[in-house]
């Protein structure tokens, strides 16, 4: 009997135990199923995440090739092309979200790379380009002088009129050679070429009419009060710039249109001033025209378009180099009006009638009725004082008026000059009311013929002192 209870006991004992680990394995088997789902679960967040940072890699690897494309084939080529027309605007990147990125500050580095590459190429062509023209029209332009000198010879030396007038015609095609040489040297950097003497102003403006075809629709008018002159360094380049803006008049207005040229003398300096009736220009072309005029920056021949225009690029670069001044605005009669400013100090002169006498080519002074012959200036005259004049004594039963001279001298201006034959109250009643008459062409050209025909004694005093050219050259 006391067996049964102890096989009972060991029997409980037993299944006691093995529930106890059945419930032990039962735990460790959930917390394992448990662990594997939480592992499963980051497995599945881990390759989602994964996942979902390889598109957004891909899209932006994309987006950057897409870049890459867009700078190549359009970026690159605006800018090649801006360079040469400011106005082409070069485009942006195309995918706003690399704005400010590294991707945007390597692409603008290439960008700024290939326009230095660009800018210094281009700028080295040029330079190469300039010198070889330089060189061209310099060794053309001696030559061009050279033929000018012996036709100029040949017209003296020779008494036919047929033979005069052939020789004047051959004459005339030299000079216009010698212009579009002259312009193109000077846009390329070279000197003009010609060394000159104080010339008078009106002189200056008739030598460079002389060099333009259609020089007859040219009207001069004198309006200045002394007999002003350039200074010898700056007559060729001033006459360059003249013939140029003229050149301009002529070629934009219909050939029966007449161009004005007038002369003007303020109290600091003289201008020409050149109107015309032409199609005129626009806003743009005045702009682009007066940043050529002003010589501010240097040019590049592709600038000069194609054909190139060197006219106004030759005038800006004097202007640059000699301080003279020309503006163009809309003339009040429909067409262009040009002003050049030559100032009174250091480029303006005046000089003696009397030893020098002004040529026959160049106009009289016209002044207005009622404005009395001022020979007071206040441009240079290359000494402190000038040389008195030699007065004359006036009749005794009409003498002559007197001028007193200022009190106080403005800052700036030199002393004036009297008068050197003054007018009795007849002569100078006339003088207000009867204007310098005008000479014709009819009347030029026969002065000039009557030049060219002179007697023998005229040309052997010429071989001692040679003839003033329209430009006062010796």
């Amino acid at each position: 009997m006391t067996s049964i209870p102890e096989a009972l006991l060991w029997c409980l004992s037993a299944g006691t135990a093995a529930a106890v680990v059945l419930a032990a394995l039962s735990i460790r088997a959930g917390k394992q199923r448990a662990g594997l789902r939480k592992r499963l679960s980051t497995a599945e967040e881990q390759s989602s995440a994964t996942l979902h940072s390889n598109t957004e890699l891909t899209a932006r690897l994309r987006a950057t090739e897409a870049e890459i494309r867009h700078l190549a084939g359009s970026r690159l080529p605006d800018l090649t092309l801006a360079l040469a027309h400011p106005h082409v605007p070069v485009p942006g990147l195309l995918d706003a979200r690399f704005t400010g990125s590294e991707t945007d500050q390597a692409l603008n580095a290439v960008l700024e790379q290939v326009s230095d590459a660009i800018t210094k190429e281009r700028a080295r062509v040029d330079a190469a380009a300039q010198s070889t023209l330089r060189g061209a029209t310099t060794t053309i332009q001696a030559l061009l002088y050279q033929l000018q000198t012996a036709l100029q010879e040949m017209q003296h030396r020779y008494d036919d009129p047929n033979i005069a007038q052939d020789l004047l015609n051959a004459d005339y095609l030299n000079e216009q050679a010698l212009r579009r040489v002259q312009a193109t040297g000077v846009v390329c950097g070279a000197w003009p070429g010609l060394t000159r003497e104080d010339s008078y102003l009106a002189e200056l403006v008739v030598g460079a009419t002389s060099r333009l075809r259609g020089y007859e629709r040219v009207n001069i008018s004198n309006q200045l009060r002394d007999p002003i002159a350039v200074v010898a360094r700056a007559v060729e380049p001033i006459a360059i710039t003249v013939t140029e803006l003229l050149a301009n008049a002529l070629h934009h207005s219909h050939r029966e249109l007449p161009v004005t040229i007038t002369l003007q003398q303020g109290n600091r300096g003289a201008s020409v001033i050149i109107d015309d009736y032409g199609v005129g220009m626009h806003d743009d072309e005045i702009k682009a025209a007066m940043e050529l005029l002003s010589g501010d920056e240097d040019l590049l021949l592709t600038q000069l378009g194609d054909p190139p225009r060197s006219g106004f690029a030759a005038a800006g670069q004097l202007v640059r180099q000699y301080g003279y001044g020309v503006h163009v605005e809309p003339s009040p009669y429909g067409g262009v009006r040009a002003v050049v400013y030559i100032p009174g100090d250091p480029l303006l002169t005046i000089l003696d009638e009397s030893a020098q006498p002004m040529s026959v080519m160049a106009p009289l002074p016209h002044r207005a009725a009622g404005v009395p012959d001022r020979s007071a200036s206040v441009l240079p005259t290359g000494s402190a004082t000038p040389p008195p004049a030699a007065a004359q004594p006036a009749p005794a039963a009409q003498p002559a008026p007197s001028y007193e001279a200022p009190a106080q001298q403005a800052e700036g201006e030199l002393p004036r000059r009297r008068r050197r034959k003054p007018l009795s109250e007849p002569d100078e009643s006339a003088a207000r009311t009867e204007p310098a008459p005008e000479r014709s062409p009819e009347e030029t050209g026969t002065r000039w013929a009557a030049l060219q025909r002179g007697t023998e004694s005229g040309r052997a005093a010429a071989h001692s002192e040679p003839p003033r050219s329209p430009e006062g050259n010796a």
